[in-house]
């Protein structure tokens, strides 16, 4: 494909906080470049990346990461680690009979570690899930803008993931509120061009549309558009050694 995803950004007060703790949680590095600062992902497992945001969080993320257990002992660990790195529990309503672990990181995004044995998330890797609001349209279009096959279509939820396997992006649930505060998460994509124009066309055939941020990026190196469901997500030009998000 002409594209490929390269990592979730989070808005953040202080990037360098969140990645401090992601970065420990997940075993990786972090690259600070101008766009934010990066933990790569590779092949299988998608990137995070946090750039800075003016605005602290208000509610509940409507995207949020999911972590896999191989063991009740090593759901433990994680959790163990999380708090240990700057983590706190949450509570969103969870059952006490749910077997996973909801937890807030230092700027309140929310992540679950997830119990062992979930069929679902077999297979995955460590960052198992990328769950994101949204309806079976929106899951429709990133399945066809990123070429990555449907592996879940069913009573209005979809997942995709990389034909190379590893992390599974997620939609589910009612579209973004409209009048909701401004998305602090969003899917950041690159595309290996010196030319945008192509892509940024084939994704509004099929069902994109473009963001006018007058205080952005050359709309020749990067460009904002916005999912069928309203959700902005960035596309910038692809740049020798970036970190590798997934395929």
């Amino acid at each position: 494909m002409d594209v490929r995803l390269v990592a979730v950004q989070l808005d953040a007060l202080d990037p360098a906080v969140p990645a401090a703790f992601w970065a420990g949680l997940l075993g990786r590095t972090t690259v600070v470049e101008p766009a934010g600062t990066l933990l790569p992902g590779d092949g299988t497992q998608v990137g995070l990346r946090f750039v800075p945001g003016g605005e602290a969080k208000v509610a509940q993320n409507p995207v949020h990461l999911h972590l896999t257990s191989t063991s009740i002992a090593d759901q433990e660990a994680t959790v163990a680690r999380a708090l240990g790195l700057g983590g706190h529990a949450v509570d969103v309503g969870q059952r006490p009979e749910e077997g996973h672990v909801v937890l807030g990181d230092p700027e309140d995004n929310e992540l679950c570690v997830i119990e062992p044995g979930n069929a679902f998330l077999d297979g995955c890797g460590f960052l198992g899930e990328v769950t994101c609001r949204g309806t079976r349209d929106v899951g429709v279009f990133w399945s066809e803008a990123l070429g990555w096959p449907l592996v879940w279509d069913r009573d209005g939820e979809t997942a995709i993931q990389s034909p190379d396997g590893g992390t599974k992006v997620s939609w589910g649930g009612e579209p973004v509120d409209p009048d909701a505060p401004p998305a602090r998460q969003r899917l950041e994509l690159a595309a290996a061009t010196d030319d945008l124009g192509p892509t940024v066309d084939r994704l509004v055939a099929l069902g994109a549309t473009r963001v006018d941020d007058p205080a952005g990026p050359d709309p020749s190196v990067a460009v904002t558009l916005a999912d069928p469901d309203g959700h902005p997500f960035h596309l910038r030009r692809d740049r020798p050694g970036a970190g590798d998000g997934g395929s």
